[in-house]
């Protein structure tokens, strides 16, 4: 029996509007790739994003172009499939991203195992998933807190008033915090901010400085009191070489990369130059979420909040317990369509 690949846009509210450095959001629209062979069912998702050029028009385009080939497919393995759909969409790593999460969720479905077992055991450690805190007035930041008590804070930075702010939330929790400024300080700046940050139980900083500001991480890495972690600095495979010299870790985002396949590789390379990993997430639904969550025993640290963030979700899958990952008993990811 053949594949259908289809598709579906969602509009996903928000809990509250969600603000980093960049821009706000209190809408996330996304798309839920289906791969079928109306036995089995997988799902994957990517979400619009203008920042890394991804919209719904792009996301549909690269989409049609594929589908042909995956309504053709026998019986690929995921990793063999990607590299023929990277051949006709080699840009869009956002529908990439949904294609190969619901293939590979078609694939373990088929053959009665979760998608995690392909490369750990049942019962491995998972590290606990951060919770987000976008920027607000501190006000909301701290209400936000009060309403999720959670052990690990990402803290959403890139304000006048940074310092203020963390030191104003350390006083009502004693969670861990992580910081993200979303590139928006400089390299003095986070070398000082460190400092002051590290005082306050901070593990790491994110994405300090602007992508291309190369020299400033060099410097940041030398004397930051703080391990720096890579996101908007490492998106592709190739970026992880360049990373391991100037930061600490890396943070794999799957729509970033194109999907589980890429990110297994970039895994494997990041652990050869031994640095930290992360794997982080978009404003997404429990679909994408219960996707990434199956390479969450293969890393350091897990920023999987997206669905938490949601005032109505779309399917179920992966849950949470006071940042603790629930896995599904289904094979595959474990999503089921609501």
């Amino acid at each position: 029996m053949g594949l259908t690949l289809s598709f579906q846009f969602f509009d996903l509210p928000l809990q509250h509007p969600f603000t980093i450095s960049r821009y706000t959001v209190n809408i996330q629209k996304t798309v839920v790739v289906c791969i079928s062979d109306e036995v089995h069912f997988g799902y994957g998702e990517a979400t619009v994003n203008p920042y890394y050029h991804s919209t719904t028009e792009r996301l549909t385009a690269s989409l049609l172009k594929v589908k042909p080939i995956v309504d053709s497919v026998l019986e690929f393995h995921p990793s063999e499939l990607w590299q023929q759909l990277s051949s006709i969409i080699p840009d869009d790593y956002f529908a990439l991203c949904a294609v190969d999460i619901a293939y590979w969720d078609y694939y373990s479905r088929k053959h009665l195992q979760t998608l995690r077992s392909f490369w750990s055991k049942e019962d491995d450690v998972t590290p606990l998933t951060s919770y987000t805190i976008g920027i607000d007035s501190l006000e909301m930041m701290q209400q936000k807190i009060i309403e999720k008590p959670w052990p690990i804070y990402k803290i959403k930075l890139g304000t006048s008033n940074d310092l203020f702010i963390v030191e104003s939330l350390r006083k009502i929790t004693n969670a861990i915090f992580r910081i993200d400024a979303n590139c928006a300080w400089s390299a003095q700046q986070t070398i000082d901010n460190a400092k002051i940050l590290k005082e306050l139980n901070v593990e790491f900083i994110e994405q300090p400085l602007k992508a291309e500001d190369v020299d400033g991480m060099k410097r940041v890495r030398k004397h930051a009191v703080l391990p720096v972690i890579a996101d908007e600095s490492c998106q592709r495979e190739a970026d992880v070489a360049t990373c391991s010299e100037i930061f600490h870790g890396i943070n794999i985002k799957l729509m970033k990369c194109g999907g589980i396949t890429p990110a297994l590789r970039m895994i494997s390379k990041a652990k050869e130059q031994g640095l930290l990993l992360m794997a982080g997430c978009m404003t997404e639904s429990t679909v994408g979420i219960s996707g990434l969550c199956q390479i969450a025993p293969l890393l350091t640290y897990l920023d999987a909040d997206g669905a938490l963030l949601l005032k109505e979700d779309i399917a179920t899958g992966v849950d949470f317990n006071f940042g603790q990952i629930v896995y599904s008993k289904d094979f595959g990811t474990g999503v089921k369509m609501l």
